[in-house]
C-alpha cells in the first residue's frame, strides 16, 4: 500500500532523482489530483518519488523500461493525459505555472508581471510562448490568466472572509474596480452581485475544466 503523499503545490524547479523518469501530465491542478495520480502510478508497480502540479517523478524496477502504453492508458482512464509532444509540454507548463501562482501563491508580495515570470521560469522568449499558447489553446495567455484570477476571486468571495477590496488586493489588482471589470467580463456579474447570490450559487468550476 502506498504511503500517503504530501501534495507538492510548489512551483520551484526540482530535479528528478538519478535514474528516475519525469512524466509531464495534463490536469494535475489540485491536491486531490496529486493524490490520485500517485495512486494510479503506484498501481502500475512504479516507484513514485514525487507528484506535483503538472508532473511526476517515477522509477521502474532495475533493468526494466517504462511501459508507456500502460502509463498512458492508466492516466487517461483517471482523467489525466501523459504529454509527450514538446510543444504540448510547454503549453501545459505555462498553465501549471500560472495556476500555481494564482491559486497556490507562495508567501510574500503578490507577483504582478506574469510575462516576466514565465520567461524567467521557461527560459523562452515571451513572444514565442504567447504565439504557441494562442495557437494551441485558442485564447491568449492574458485571457487564460484573467479566467484563473476570476475563478480564484470567486473562491475567495465564497469564503466570506474578505471584502471585495481585500480580494482585489490579494489577487494583485490595481483597484476593486479593475477586479470588477474583469469579473463581469468573465461571469456577467460584478463581484458584489455574485456575492449576493449566496453560497448555493458560489460553486467554483473545477480547475481542470478551466485548462
Amino acid at each position: 500500500m502506498m504511503r500517503p503523499m504530501k501534495a507538492d503545490l510548489s512551483i520551484a524547479h526540482v530535479l528528478p532523482p538519478p535514474g528516475a523518469h519525469r512524466l509531464l501530465i495534463k490536469n494535475i491542478v489540485c491536491p486531490q489530483c496529486i493524490r490520485v495520480v500517485g495512486e494510479e502510478l503506484a498501481a502500475l508497480g512504479l516507484q513514485v518519488h514525487r507528484v506535483a502540479l503538472g508532473e511526476a517523478d517515477v522509477s521502474v524496477p532495475a533493468g526494466a523500461a517504462p511501459d508507456w502504453a500502460a502509463i498512458r492508458s492508466r492516466l487517461q482512464d483517471a482523467g489525466f493525459e501523459l504529454l509527450e509532444d514538446p510543444r504540448d509540454q510547454l503549453v501545459d507548463r505555462i498553465k501549471t505555472l500560472l495556476v500555481a501562482l494564482i491559486h497556490y501563491p507562495p508567501p510574500g508580495p503578490r507577483l504582478l508581471n506574469y510575462s516576466d515570470y514565465l520567461v524567467e521560469h521557461l527560459e523562452k522568449d515571451y513572444h514565442y510562448l504567447s504565439h504557441l499558447f494562442s495557437a494551441s489553446e485558442g485564447l491568449t495567455i492574458e485571457k487564460f490568466t484573467i479566467r484563473q484570477k476570476v475563478e480564484r476571486a470567486k473562491e475567495l468571495i465564497g469564503y466570506g472572509e474578505l471584502n471585495i477590496a481585500q480580494v482585489a488586493q490579494q489577487l494583485g489588482y490595481s483597484s476593486p474596480a479593475h477586479l470588477s471589470r474583469q469579473f463581469r467580463q468573465v461571469t456577467g456579474l460584478t463581484p458584489t452581485g455574485f456575492q449576493r447570490l449566496g453560497p448555493a450559487s458560489n460553486a467554483r468550476r473545477s480547475l481542470d475544466s478551466l485548462i
